[in-house]
């Protein structure tokens, strides 16, 4: 596994005592992906970059007075995992998936990051009293912006902004997205894939027909 140059963890404001903890869930992250695909194999020899820094380079972008964060198809726990081993916060990690909601649960207790995992389907438009406060939502290849938003919406309803990775098709997802939502959104360039961006969502409004 190729580690990340000490100078861009010094850059991104990154402990030693940070980078401890993330060590620990690349250690429990590979005895997990030993026997189930939390993600694609081909990427677990750049672990670091791949999905570390991948991350990590959210943390710039972190709303400030962040207390808990909501992770949408959590999987493999990127990046809600490693945001709250650097930058304390209560994670409410939605995942499905029992296997995976196992290895989420493990991650939690061995880092001793405060969570919960809420093996659950996600149901667009929720009533919000269903749903915990949070000041961010995160999501990490789980599904189209106009599903996003749809399961997204009672977080941004209570204020929450939405940090959401995505890949070279995001101005056609945008674009598809605005058929149904009123969307005020920033694309900040990807510092691993020059393919990639971190779309920042702000607000959204259902545009009812």
């Amino acid at each position: 596994m190729v580690p990340v140059a000490p100078e861009t963890w010094d850059r991104l404001g990154v402990s030693r005592e940070s980078l401890t903890r993330l060590e620990l869930l690349i250690e429990v992250f590979l005895r997990w992906q030993a026997h189930m695909n939390l993600v694609a194999p081909s990427t677990v020899a750049d672990i670091w970059n791949r999905h570390i820094l991948d991350s990590a380079q959210m943390l710039p972008l972190l709303p400030p007075g962040l207390k808990a964060i909501a992770d949408l198809g959590s999987g493999g726990g990127f990046p809600a995992l490693v945001l709250a081993a650097i930058q304390p916060a209560r994670l409410h990690m939605f995942e499905a998936n029992g296997k995976k909601a196992a290895f989420l649960q493990d991650a939690l207790r061995q880092m001793k990051v405060e969570g919960v995992v809420h093996r659950e389907r996600l149901i667009q438009r929720a009533a919000p009293h269903n749903m915990p406060e949070v000041q961010l939502v995160t999501a990490r290849a789980f599904a189209p912006l106009d599903q996003l938003l749809g399961f997204a919406e009672p977080f941004f309803r209570a204020g929450a902004t939405g940090l959401f990775h995505k890949g070279q098709d995001v101005d056609a997802e945008l674009t598809r997205a605005a058929k149904s939502w009123k969307i005020s959104a920033k694309k900040h360039s990807s510092a691993t894939d020059s393919q990639a961006v971190l779309l920042e969502v702000k607000e959204i409004a259902h545009v009812d027909r």
